[in-house]
């Protein structure tokens, strides 16, 4: 045994390692070298290496984040300023400012390539390429280049085609189109219009990122060049049909439908009174103004295909003005009543247009209000109530005087929008809203411009591709007014895209909101009631257009088993149940279906009626 203070301390005695009887088995201990000073030297200086190159190495890491931290602001910069600068050139066009347009849009190209050369540099592109890690780089970098596209291959055509985009110039005294400024610029629009719509298509595709303030740019991204497409695909399709349909190749003459939505139809409303239009040179007059009561309930039929009678043919809507419209598909409801108008003139119309209270209030706030022959005045404000609810409690059953009077309105409103229009763009947003809400429609008797309306929110069509699709249609069974206290919610869910189909619910609620007091007969009764409904009851047939393929499950109405009439629309089953809505109730109605899996984003098309209907969609797109 070693003792402590052994000068020889570790090392081994002789007779330990030779004499084996005192163990079993020999014991080996590693004899450790005393190290020389060059060895030590060596390792100390490798280690230093090994700080230094550790050291080197976080230095040029945070030199490089540092980097990617100023090249990122700068991006994000010029990012903005190239945002801000493509909307100050897209106003003044529209405002006829085509110096300050043209300005604009090279200092907002000029910033887009700063920020598209900042977000493509090596770095950056490294950065970009780490998972999750790098999504702010990458998203940052796909903005950069839509941004650069956007200005380059669109806003600066666009300003230099000038006078397409902007009202003011585009409309000429008495309300006539420039047809000439509008043929020039037509092909550069036909160009920037589809590149638009495919950098709309990449904006929409950005990825999410974690990095609030990169996210919130990109939703403001997609904002924007959503907007930009629209008005370039509306302003290039007027560019292609705008001319012929307004005269421009000869007069054309146009029916005009007024739908009174307090009584519901599939496109709107009961048609309550018309109009014939006449289009000549660009300028378009009002040659004629009419009630519905000028017309007859015995028109011969037209043939608008099979599945089109076996649902809708016990109504006789071919035939029976008051229900020309049940079916939510516009260009069903303009051969009817292009067919009436024939009937009843002699003339076939080249085109139908629809309208509606609830647009012609959103051109009053443009035009500003009609004075009536006793002096009152029609306004933004009321016109919806007083047409859809006052002039049926003001006139009680005086439906003849009721009916002049709502006659007076449409003409007054009419003749002051087809005269000298002080705020053209203001009007063109008004009329483009009524047509994004489906309360302005237009079909033409042209087969290549409506070849183009149908694709269109003026076409107002059913579309008759395979994407998943809930079209809930109202229809009133009372003949009354109540549809003006009717409120709608809508929701749309379906199952995972997983297998070839899946399940999905439709639930419609429907809420009479209709006050209590004396109501006439008008209003609030029913002329027919095979329910046996009080008085103030809304009677309606509900509909549901349903993805093409589905298969309808069950149906319940508050909760109880119901039956459906079955039919089919342009290749969609549909569904109708019909249910009486107490006053002050609220029934739900839900269908359960099978329906396929099928790519495409899902569409609820909302019925223009009184109400703003709230719509929920959860429906996965299997794109």
């Amino acid at each position: 045994m070693v003792s402590n203070g052994n000068p020889e301390r570790g090392c081994a005695r002789v007779s330990d390692i030779t004499d084996e009887s005192h163990s079993p088995e020999p014991r080996r201990r590693k004899v450790r070298r005393r190290r020389t000073d060059a060895e030590i030297a060596h390792d100390r200086r490798r280690r230093n290496a090994t700080r230094l190159s550790c050291a080197a190495a976080v230095l040029v890491a945070a030199g490089v984040a540092g980097w990617l931290g100023y090249e990122g602001m700068q991006a994000k910069s010029s990012l903005e300023k190239a945002r801000d600068f493509a909307t100050q050139s897209k106003d003044a066009l529209l405002s006829g400012d085509s110096e300050t347009a043209a300005r604009a849009a090279a200092d907002a190209d000029r910033y887009a390539r700063r920020a598209h050369t900042a977000a493509h540099s090596v770095p950056w592109r490294i950065a970009g390429s780490v998972p999750w890690v790098g999504t702010p780089f990458e998203s940052t970098a796909q903005m950069t280049d839509i941004v650069a596209g956007l200005t380059s291959d669109v806003l600066q055509p666009v300003v230099d085609a000038g006078a397409a985009l902007s009202p003011a110039r585009l409309l000429l005294d008495g309300a006539r189109i420039d047809f000439g400024a509008l043929g020039d610029a037509a092909p550069v629009l036909e160009s920037t219009s589809a590149a638009m719509t495919e950098l709309d298509a990449q904006a929409q595709m950005v990825d999410h990122t974690y990095v609030g303030a990169i996210d919130r740019a990109r939703i403001q991204l997609r904002e924007q060049t959503s907007e930009l497409s629209g008005l370039l695909e509306n302003t290039a399709l007027a560019a292609r049909i705008a001319p012929a349909m307004l005269g421009g190749d000869g007069p054309r003459s146009y029916f005009m439908g007024f739908q009174t939505n307090a009584e519901a139809r599939g496109t709107g409303g009961l048609m309550g009174g018309f109009a014939i239009l006449r289009a000549e040179d660009g300028a378009v007059r009002v040659d004629d103004v009419a009630s519905n009561r000028e017309l007859r309930l015995d028109y011969a039929p037209i043939d608008l295909g099979p599945d089109f009678t076996r649902l809708y043919g016990p109504s006789r809507p071919t035939q029976d003005f008051r229900n020309s419209n049940v079916s939510s598909h516009f260009p069903y409801a303009a051969r009817i009543w292009q067919s009436i108008w024939k009937q009843e003139s002699g003339e076939s119309v080249d085109g139908v247009i629809a309208t509606d209270p609830v647009a012609l209030s959103y051109v009053l706030d443009v035009v500003g209000a009609v004075t009536m022959p006793d002096g009152e005045k029609i306004t933004a404000e009321n016109v919806v109530e007083l047409t859809g609810s006052t002039a049926y409690a003001r006139f009680g059953d005086d439906q003849k005087a009721r009916k002049e009077y709502l006659e007076t309105i449409a003409r007054k409103v009419v003749v002051k929008l087809t005269g000298d229009i002080d705020r053209p763009r203001a009007l063109l947003e008004a009329l483009g809203r009524a047509a994004s809400e489906g309360r302005l429609a237009v079909w033409s008797s042209h087969g290549d411009e409506q070849e183009v309306l149908a694709t269109t929110a003026l076409g107002h069509s059913v579309p008759e591709d395979p994407a998943p699709y809930a079209g809930v249609v109202v229809n009133n069974l009372g003949g009354n007014k109540l549809d003006y206290f009717l409120e709608r919610g809508i929701d749309y869910t379906a199952g995972s895209c997983v297998g070839q189909t899946r399940t999905s619910t439709v639930t419609i609620r429907l809420s009479n909101t209709l006050p209590p007091g004396e109501h006439t007969a008008y209003v609030a009764g029913m002329f027919d009631n095979p329910m046996g409904a009080p008085v103030g009851t809304n009677l309606t047939d509900v509909s549901l257009l349903a993805t093409q393929g589905a298969r309808l499950e069950r149906v319940t109405v508050g909760g109880r088993p119901a039956f459906a009439l079955t039919g089919k629309e342009l290749g969609h089953p549909v569904f109708g149940v019909q249910l009486p809505v107490p006053q002050g109730a609220t029934v739900e109605v839900v269908y359960e279906l099978t329906e396929p899996v099928v790519g495409g984003g899902a569409r609820v098309p909302v019925q223009p009626l009184i109400d703003d209907p709230t719509v929920t969609v959860s429906v996965p797109d299997c794109a």
